[in-house]
Parts: C-alpha cells; sequence; structure tokens
C-alpha cells in the first residue's frame, strides 16, 4: 500500500468525485482541464492509497466499484459543504465574478439572448458566461450547468425555477403563400393548407384551438411536407414560402416585426403545442455564487414584459 500523503489527498478525492459525476474518464477529464492520461493515473494512485480497487474499467466504459461507490457517496456532502464555504466567503467582498455555465433553447439563445449578452457583460466584466445553446433537455447536475432556461410544462421538482417570461404559441405565413393559397379564417381551414409542424411522435399530427374567448375548442388534422423538432427551421421553411408554420412566439418576433410573416388566424389560441412559459431551472444548493444569481435576477428584469 503506497504511503498516504494528506497534502495530495484531496485532489485525488476530487478527481475521484468528478469521475463519477461525468461518468467517463474523457469526460471527467474535459471537466477539470487535465489529459485523460492524468485523470486515469490520478485515479489508480488513489487505489494505490486505499489498497482497495475504485474503478472497474474497461476498454469502452467505466464503473465505480462497491467500494468506490461508498467512498463517493461518504464524500458528497462534505465537498458540497466545503464548496459553499468557499463561494461564501469569496462572494461577500468585491465584484460579482466567476463562471455561469447556462444552458438554453436554440431558437430563444440565438434570437433573443445572444443579442443582449454584450449588455450583461459590459456592466459585470469580472463574469465569464459560457452557453450552451441545444434544444436537448440536460442533466444540469451531471453536466455542470449552474442555470437553464427551459420552455416547458414540465419541471424537476428537484430544482429550483423561477418564471422568465409568458410566451405565446402563433400560426404564420408568408405574404407570397397567403396571396397564392388563400388566407385561412377557421382553424378547420387549415387541412386544406400545407402545414409546416413539429413533430410529436408517430400519429397523425393535430393542431388544436381555443376561440379568443375560450368558449369553442377545435381540433385540426393537419399535413405539410415539411416537419422538424427545431422551431427556427420551421420559421425558415415559412419564410421560404412552404405554408403555414406553428411556432413560439420568441422564434417568430423578428420576421414578424419586419413583415417577412404575419400571423395568421389571430382571434384563435393554439393550445398544446409549446410551453406557456420560459424558465430559469437551477439546481437546489443552499449557497448559490453571486454571479449566478445576479445573472438570473438580470435575466428577470430584462425580460419582464
Amino acid at each position: 500500500m503506497k504511503e498516504m500523503k494528506t497534502d495530495t489527498l484531496w485532489d485525488h478525492l476530487h478527481w475521484l468525485t468528478v469521475l463519477a459525476e461525468q461518468g467517463s474518464f474523457t469526460r471527467a477529464a474535459e471537466r477539470l482541464d487535465v489529459s485523460k492520461a492524468a485523470m486515469s493515473q490520478k485515479i489508480k494512485e488513489l487505489e494505490q492509497m486505499a489498497g482497495v480497487l475504485l474503478v472497474q474499467r474497461t476498454t469502452r466504459s467505466m464503473r465505480l466499484t462497491s467500494a468506490g461507490e461508498k467512498l463517493v457517496e461518504e464524500l458528497r456532502e462534505p465537498f458540497a459543504r466545503i464548496e459553499q464555504s468557499f463561494f461564501s466567503v469569496r462572494d461577500t467582498a468585491g465584484p460579482v465574478r466567476g463562471l455561469v455555465r447556462v444552458t438554453a433553447p436554440v431558437a430563444f439563445a440565438r434570437q433573443q439572448l445572444v443579442p443582449l449578452i454584450g449588455e450583461f457583460l459590459h456592466d459585470y466584466p469580472q463574469v465569464r458566461l459560457q452557453l450552451d445553446v441545444t434544444d436537448r433537455i440536460v442533466s444540469l447536475s451531471s453536466e455542470g450547468f449552474d442555470l437553464a432556461i427551459r420552455h416547458s410544462d414540465r419541471l424537476p421538482e428537484t430544482h429550483v425555477a423561477l418564471p422568465l417570461c409568458d410566451t405565446r404559441t402563433l400560426l404564420v405565413a408568408s405574404p407570397a403563400y397567403l396571396a397564392a393559397h388563400g388566407l385561412p379564417v377557421m382553424p378547420q381551414d387549415l387541412a386544406r393548407h400545407n402545414c409546416l409542424y413539429y413533430p410529436r411522435g408517430v400519429e397523425a399530427p393535430r393542431w388544436s384551438f381555443v376561440s379568443g374567448g375560450g368558449d369553442e375548442r377545435i381540433q385540426v388534422q393537419i399535413q405539410g411536407c415539411f416537419a422538424t423538432n427545431n422551431s427556427e427551421s420551421i420559421r425558415d421553411a415559412a419564410l421560404q414560402g412552404l405554408g403555414i408554420a406553428m411556432l413560439p412566439d420568441f422564434s417568430a418576433r423578428a420576421a414578424l416585426a419586419d413583415g417577412a410573416l404575419q400571423q395568421v388566424l389571430p382571434e384563435w389560441q393554439a393550445v398544446e403545442a409549446f410551453a406557456a412559459r420560459l424558465w430559469i431551472v437551477r439546481p437546489w444548493a443552499a449557497q448559490v455564487p453571486r454571479a449566478v444569481t445576479t445573472f438570473t435576477h438580470w435575466l428577470r428584469a430584462r425580460f419582464d414584459g
């Protein structure tokens, strides 16, 4: 058994917890900004100090042994307390600083968030933002994100969720398409149009609407030549005059403002398509870094209304 040196033991233990969190040597090395070889060597040294195998390795995967799982589980709470204590002390003095890792939907990030990022970074020059743009629902804790902007009605109960802004689902089409194919007057008219839609399962696509007063509900089976799971791509197809698209308002806003698209059936509200609100979601923590709370407050103030 290798002699234990406590001045280096803490690094080894921390690297093991990161490996357990990330689930692979490659991702753990990327998270710690070290080489995969260095990551592997650190775990081997820890196993030599412990005198027991902690990680079971194969050519394609890794998993913790029972001893490794027990050690990681017992380390989780004290390491969290140490991290919280450090951030608490550091954040009490000086300007707001630090890295904030954020994930956000593609259309919202590109069209609404990124154009405003310069304003925030100008006001808080010691804060760094790392933005992951994806429509995939990521795991904040396992992938190391501080915040997620989610366009969803299903929010994790184990996280803190704060409303960012309300959204609406709109029907839009290009003036050229409407001139060639006519303007729908009622939702039922959509059955005769080429509809550009977000696919949801294998069932035939249907759009649902309620009247402005909410006293009438209509469901229409639609058809169309193009479907995709990205609202920007649907918008771009509508801009090409391919058909009538159903979009969240933040994806259509700029094109509506400059007249490239116009709203269809404005007196009818689409339902059961996209969520009615954007949320800011973060993992629960007793102590949240000032940079994270500052960016959260800025987002809510900037998008309020």
